[in-house]
């Protein structure tokens, strides 16, 4: 009887051992998945401007470079705030009677998109926010056909708006600490600022950024 007692006490010490150890487990992986994170990102940048005034506007390749923090609601969504340096602008060709020429506009800017990141599986992610954009340096460089208008000569940092701001949608996938992915950020800004010369109002350039990039992050917790 003894025995028989002994061996149901050891039957439910085990059972309860068991389901401790499977709810510690359940906790930590909880834990896990709740825990912020916070890494370096960085990639690659294709960018375009947006503007009905030129003939035509090429992509330009460029780079971008930073810190994410993500931040978890709950086991499908988290907040990711960003900063970054990345570089924007495009080669842009105009043909009109103000204007006539190609220009290449780089522009490098300081940005910090918030994204709502939803969890669509434990690996893969679709992210959407606002963006709000820095301008820290700039630079025009004439290209070919520079007639009536110099851009070189003509427009500096004062020349464009400080402030872009837009919105950011794109896709990622998780791997471990590593996350790979790629974005695109609409501008809501236009890059030039409205100007006045001799009577006659401009903005050049009269765009808006477009940049689709490619990155991959690193977390560091």
């Amino acid at each position: 009887m003894k025995k028989t007692t002994i061996l149901i006490a050891i039957i439910f010490l085990l059972i309860g051992l068991t389901q401790s150890t499977c709810f510690a487990q359940e906790t930590r992986e909880k834990q896990e998945v709740n825990a912020p994170r916070f890494g370096i990102k960085g990639g690659i940048n294709f960018s375009d401007l947006y503007t009905k005034d030129a003939d035509k506007s090429k992509i330009t390749p460029g780079f971008n470079l930073g810190l994410f923090g993500k931040l978890p609601i709950t086991n499908y969504i988290a907040v990711q705030p960003e900063l970054y340096f990345t570089t924007k602008g495009a080669e842009v060709t105009y043909n009109n009677s103000f204007v006539d020429g190609t220009a290449r506009f780089g522009l490098n800017y300081l940005e910090v998109p918030v994204l709502l990141v939803v969890n669509i599986t434990d690996n893969f992610n679709v992210q959407a926010g606002p963006y709000a954009a820095l301008l820290i340096s700039s630079k025009v460089t004439n290209k070919a056909n520079i007639n009536s208008f110099d851009f070189e000569e003509n427009l500096d940092g004062s020349d464009f708006n400080r402030l872009d701001t837009g919105i950011a949608i794109g896709a990622g996938v998780d791997i471990g600490a590593i996350s790979l992915g790629a974005r695109y950020n609409y501008g809501f800004s236009k890059v030039g600022k409205e100007q006045t010369t001799l009577g006659t109002t401009y903005t050049i350039p009269d765009a808006k950024n477009g940049v689709i990039n490619f990155y991959i992050s690193f977390s560091l917790n």
